[in-house]
This record gives structure tokens, C-alpha cells and sequence, in this order.
């Protein structure tokens, strides 16, 4: 059975919606000039991806992973994902808070994200390289060697950010927390969330549905 791509109207829908609560995420930010940083690979992965959908349409299961990543580093980026206040928040629901349940010394946010990173984009990217006609395996395999190396070049592309901008606004924007293991331990979890999803996807199809174009 073929992956049924989204509709175009379905797609054009939810990418308004993502810009929507993008420029939401602006209002009255406690970081306005960090956020700008942040979003503007936002603003380039949300056209990239309307030229992708065009050309080579992904299932809707493949879309919804995706808008899932963007939907969270939005709301991470209010906060320049280090910041992001949910200790407070369970002092204010429940009482405790994530030092006292797991004894964390930092902010875990960024950690999330990676791993959903890993979780939300192998999926999508197998699709992609099933339309070559490819064996399911490889494609699995495929979709997981370029979360590997897509995770290698974000990291690269931090450090160079941490060579142009001051300590500060470095720090701001790469999220580190003093952890000289960072960028190991975040491109390690968008790896493991990949391993997982060949067997989270196993019924899944791969090969995309013809769609005739308007």
C-alpha cells in the first residue's frame, strides 16, 4: 500500500497555522534579539519544506511528524530552549520539580527536542528514499545515516556560531549549560530516535502514492 500524501490545501493549512504561532511565540519574547537568531532557520526550513511538499509530497503521517519537531522548538525557542520554565511549572501544579524527581542540575529541553528530531524526521526521510526504489531495509538505513549526519552538521554549524558571536549570545543560542559533552550527547539522541523508528514504523509504507498534479 502506498504512502497517501497530505492534500495541497491540508498542507497550506498547517504551514499558516506554524507561522501563526511562530510570530505568536514573538509577543512580548524575553529574548527578542536571541528568538530572531532562532527563527530564522524557522523561516528557511518552513519555505524549504513548501518546495519539498511540491515536489516530492510526503504522507500525512510524515507531515504531522514534522509540523510535531517545528511545534516544539517553537515553543523552545521562546525561551532559547535552556530557559524553558517547566520546573516552574511543576512547583506550580504539583509541587515538585524535576531536580527532586530525577535530579537533574539543568534544563533538559534541548535533550527533547533532539531526540524528537531523531523520532520525527527518519520517517520522512525514509519516504524520500523509497521514491529511488530502494529495498525497505535500506531505506531505514539510509533515513538513519542522514539523521547521523545531519546531527553532525548542526553541531558544526553551533560551533561556528560560537566563533562569530560573543560568549553570550553564543551561549544563548547553542545551549551548552557548561556541558563540555553537549553537542555528543544531543547528535546521540536524534540517533537513537532514529534506531527506534524502523520498529515504531514497521507497518508503515514507504513508497509514495502518484498524485496527478492540478
Amino acid at each position: 500500500m502506498p504512502a497517501t500524501p497530505v492534500s495541497a490545501s491540508r498542507f497550506l493549512a498547517l504551514q499558516l497555522l506554524l507561522a501563526a504561532l511562530m510570530l505568536l511565540s514573538c509577543v512580548n519574547a524575553p529574548w527578542p534579539r536571541e528568538l530572531f537568531l532562532q527563527h530564522s532557520l524557522t523561516v528557511m526550513f518552513l519555505a524549504g519544506w513548501r518546495l519539498l511538499q511540491r515536489r516530492w509530497p510526503l504522507s500525512a503521517a510524515s507531515t504531522l511528524l514534522i509540523a510535531l519537531f517545528l511545534l516544539l522548538h517553537i515553543f523552545g525557542a521562546r525561551w532559547l530552549y535552556s530557559n524553558v520554565p517547566y520546573d516552574r511549572w511543576l512547583q506550580a501544579c504539583c509541587a515538585t520539580d524535576t531536580r527532586q524527581l530525577f535530579g537533574w542540575s539543568r534544563n533538559h529541553y534541548d535533550r527533547l527536542v533532539h531526540l524528537v528530531y531523531g523520532l520525527c524526521f527518519t520517517l520522512p526521510l525514509a519516504e524520500l528514499v523509497a521514491r529511488r526504489g530502494l529495498a525497505r531495509g535500506l531505506c531505514w538505513l539510509l533515513a538513519v545515516l542522514l539523521i547521523v549526519a545531519s546531527s553532525v552538521l548542526y553541531e558544526w554549524f553551533e560551533w561556528g556560531v560560537s566563533l562569530v558571536l560573543g560568549a553570550a549570545d553564543a551561549e544563548g543560542y547553542n545551549g551548552q549549560q557548561g556541558d563540555m559533552w553537549d553537542a555528543h550527547k544531543d547528535m546521540l539522541l536524534a540517533t537513537l530516535g532514529a534506531l527506534a523508528c524502523p520498529w515504531l514504523w514497521r507497518k508503515a509504507p514507504l513508497a509514495p502514492a502518484i498524485r496527478e498534479r492540478p
